[in-house]
């Protein structure tokens, strides 16, 4: 769609809001520190207004939503990350892994408690990521350490240098969601501007663009495994889900729900007419029909498992085996953080036996996440494209509420799911989740409940209403109105 330039000038109002958005995101990204909580907050909440007034008024203007999705990134593109650290050991594994190193065999702390500095600037990169992230092993998968090697390759010496090509590695990544995003969006019927609201959303570009989250690169592979599902390629889509749980390992969760898509399709046979040439198509014969559904099954699990234990082949050994499990068991058994019904468990446990039983809930939160997805890969019909991704949707949203450890970046993939749904409440939490960040208001950066059960209360108000009752008094409506 061609650039409608008079349209634009015809209103200066777009252009406001744009010039705007330019001098928020230069004061984010260059003169901003996460303990500044009003500026923080009041950054935010203008640029998120700025943002759907954009999105709403020229939801037509597609070509001019790409060009300032393009430019509000740039704007970053020099800015070193203010709202997250784990940048640093990004940094970090991808020049270990240069210098010959398994990343996933050593924590920061040994080296540097030895007096030992295998990589460049390596007391800064220390210094830089935290105690905390230092004594742990990465958790990392390998498509993700890739992009990492990359920027160690590009920049081997310098952070900010490895900054940089992070940042483009994410861009990238952002641009061709967009694409994809747009196509599939097309293929559903679904208006095409609904991408911006995760394209242009303050909170993507500023947690991924700007902080460096790789989820954008995993969400990347995810969209284009997406349409490539719904266009009948199983066998790439299986290829690149794969690709997206060797950045991030969320998409593991969704494995399941691909059950009754598989085996949804109509079976036939073709064959040629002798006489006209014509092809005859005729469906196949029950005992086929499921022996076919049956082998696209297994094969479509077993492709994508494949693919991803073929990137993790080369870092294999016991020692990554238990040290990669056991680090993965820390957002279930230790880490606590901005979390919503694990809060109210916890303090259940506090009041009955005294202490934090984070131990015992920590080891029946994957069992209730377990049994919620494998009832409604079952119980949902999950054989459309939209009935698949909400259902990807419900699943992993369950998983957030449920877990001890929600960090603001995690709810990007609801919001580019959501894209291709009804539902609104991961924009809202998009909205929401800046109030997170209240907790580094303190040097120990200890949580105020009152302020995470502000940001639940919104959540999971528009949940309710969207999921359990919207349908509900809209039907009671439509009875009404045809009573009467």
């Amino acid at each position: 769609m061609p650039l409608n330039l008079n349209a634009l000038k015809r209103n200066n109002i777009p252009l406001l809001l744009t010039i705007s958005c330019v001098l928020f995101y230069f004061t984010f990204a260059y003169n901003l520190i996460r303990t500044d909580y009003i500026k923080l907050i009041t950054l935010y909440l203008a640029l998120f207004f700025l943002f759907y007034k954009l999105v709403h008024l020229l939801k037509s203007q597609i070509v001019f939503l790409t060009w300032l999705a393009f430019i509000f990134r740039a704007i970053f593109i020099l800015s070193i990350p203010n709202l997250s650290q784990d940048f640093y050991r990004f940094i970090w594994d991808g020049r270990m892994l240069l210098e010959g190193f398994n990343p996933y065999l050593h924590t920061v702390e040994s080296f540097i408690n030895m007096g030992k500095f295998p990589v460049a600037q390596a007391q800064e990169l220390h210094n830089g990521m935290g105690e905390l992230n230092a004594s742990h092993f990465t958790n990392y998968p390998p498509l993700n350490q890739l992009c990492f090697v990359i920027a160690g390759l590009f920049a081997g010496k310098s952070i900010l240098g490895s900054v940089v090509v992070m940042r483009l590695l994410i861009i990238t990544a952002d641009f061709g969601t967009l694409f994809f995003g747009k196509k599939l969006l097309e293929k559903l019927n679904i208006p095409v501007y609904n991408i911006f609201w995760y394209v242009l959303n303050p909170f993507i570009i500023i947690e991924l663009t700007g902080n460096l989250h790789f989820e954008g690169v995993m969400i990347f592979f995810l969209v284009w495994s997406l349409y490539l599902l719904h266009i009948g390629k199983w066998q790439l889509t299986a290829i690149t889900l794969g690709l997206s749980i060797s950045v991030k390992l969320i998409p593991l969760l969704f494995l399941p729900l691909f059950f009754k898509w598989l085996v949804k399709s109509k079976e036939v046979s073709t064959s040629l007419n002798q006489k006209t040439g014509d092809k005859i198509t005729l469906p196949l014969p029950p005992r086929y029909k499921g022996l076919r559904k049956g082998t696209r099954l297994i094969a479509f699990y077993s492709i994508t498992l494949l693919t991803v234990v073929l990137l993790f082949l080369p870092f294999y050994s016991k020692q990554f085996i238990y040290n990669y499990t056991k680090t993965v068991g820390l957002w279930f058994q230790d880490f606590e953080f901005n979390a919503s019904l694990y809060y109210i468990a916890r303090e259940i446990g506090y009041l009955f036996r005294g202490y934090n039983e984070i131990a015992v809930i920590g080891k029946i939160i994957p069992i209730l996440i377990l049994l919620f997805v494998l009832g409604i890969t079952f119980l949902r019909k999950n054989k459309t494209s939209v009935q698949l991704i909400s259902s990807m949707l419900l699943a992993l949203s369950f998983y957030y509420f449920t877990a001890t450890t929600v960090h603001p970046w995690y709810v990007a993939t609801l919001l580019i799911l959501s894209v291709f749904t009804n539902y609104k409440f991961p924009l809202v939490w998009s909205f929401a989740i800046i109030l997170s960040y209240l907790a580094y208001l303190n040097t120990n950066n200890t949580e105020n409940l009152w302020i995470i059960g502000l940001e639940y209360l919104v959540v999971y108000a528009v949940f309710i209403w969207e999921v359990f009752l919207k349908k509900k008094f809209s039907n009671q409506h439509i009875n009404h109105f045809n009573n009467n």
